[in-house]
């Protein structure tokens, strides 16, 4: 496993919902390290609760917590410093900012499809996936 790569909520979406994009979260998956910090598998857990139910919100957290992926429950000094300069100088959410400080903290590839992230490139490696229509 060469690169290592961190999944916002958005790539866990769009591989479970089978969305544009999800081929390329899969061979994410098989060939390569994958971190999710604590914040996705919250924000995986309500947008799902808000779209279908507990029961399916349920379901998807299981899904992903019996992948392979490294979960990251802690979040650090410097995590915390970095995603209040990302808030603070740039339009994120305060989760998609955590998001980012996790990925710079673990030097990983940002895998999402958000276009707030955009703001962040040259910051730290960003890989957009297919944006909705």
């Amino acid at each position: 496993m060469s690169e290592r790569y961190l999944l916002d909520t958005s790539a866990l979406l769009t591989l479970i919902e089978d969305e544009q994009g999800a081929q390329r979260v899969e061979t994410i998956f098989r060939n390569h390290a994958v971190l999710i910090p604590w914040v996705c598998l919250t924000e995986l857990h309500y947008i799902s609760q808000q779209e279908t139910d507990l029961a399916e919100a349920n379901k998807r957290y299981a899904l992903v917590r019996a992948t392979n992926a490294t979960l990251l429950w802690e979040a650090n000094e410097s995590i915390l410093l970095t995603a209040a300069s990302y808030k603070a100088k740039h339009r994120l959410s305060l989760a998609d900012a955590l998001i980012a400080a996790f990925a710079t903290e673990q030097r990983a590839t940002l895998v999402h499809k958000d276009p707030e992230y955009e703001a962040l490139a040259g910051q730290l490696n960003l890989e957009a996936l297919p944006y909705k229509t």
